[in-house]
């Protein structure tokens, strides 16, 4: 019987990204370097003889651009892609938008830090009224609102990805399917965080970088048996 096979790949660098600026749940696209991780990524996964069975993605561009490159530069793209808003990045509240140097340089490094890096400290949270609200967006109107964050922690992000991982995820995982994510730094870290069982004071230090792709196989009991980080 084959082995269940977790695949989680970060979306390229987004045009945000390339300009430094905090994104959060701002659906913005994929920059020229991006879109090239991603074909990057469907290289790395063929040489290996990685071909997943079924997607998911969030609900941001960035994200399902990547996988639908990937799968593309796979010649895979036959395969069921799901996608829900609980794999979106983590929600930066007012901070989205805005320049990290200049949002450091106002807030001082520990509480950027403590933002940016921590488990339990959000940013400052959006104004209801405030125009960049998800409330304002079509595709979240059959979402209640009180779902739908102003600001979130990694805690909180964490809450909402291992529920999603529990009730639509680990379900193919357990019917030893090779299962790709394609989704954001902060969602995914938050998933790894579990997975690897990191503590939180330990979350401060670890980065997934654009276009890196972490492949964790199962055994039987569904525990990890191997990690491996795909570097192209």
């Amino acid at each position: 019987m084959s082995e269940a096979r977790l695949v989680l790949v970060r979306h390229g660098q987004s045009v945000y990204n390339q300009k430094n600026l905090f994104t959060g749940w701002t659906d913005v696209d994929l920059s020229e370097q991006g879109r090239q991780e991603a074909k990057n990524a469907g290289l790395l996964l063929q040489k290996n003889g990685i071909y997943p069975d079924v997607c998911f993605t969030s609900w941001l561009k960035r994200a399902i651009n990547t996988a639908q490159i990937l799968l593309q530069e796979l010649e895979w793209e036959h395969i069921d892609a799901l996608r829900s808003y609980k794999l979106n990045e983590r929600h930066y509240g007012d901070w989205q938008g805005r320049d990290k140097d200049e949002v450091k340089q106002a807030y001082g490094q520990e509480k950027f830090l403590a933002v940016r890096r921590g488990y339990d400290v959000p940013p400052p949270p959006l104004h209801v009224n405030d125009a960049r609200c998800v409330w304002n967006e079509k595709k979240y109107a059959d979402i209640q609102r009180a779902l739908l964050p102003l600001s979130e922690s990694l805690q909180d992000t964490k809450k909402r990805v291992l529920e999603y991982y529990t009730e639509a995820i680990f379900p193919q995982l357990h019917k030893k399917k090779t299962v790709l994510i394609s989704a954001h730094g902060n969602s995914l870290r938050a998933l790894v965080m579990e997975l690897e069982k990191i503590a939180p004071k330990d979350i401060v230090s670890f980065e997934i970088p654009t276009g890196e792709i972490i492949v964790y196989t199962f055994n039987a009991q569904m525990h990890i048996e191997e990690k491996k980080v795909l570097i192209g």
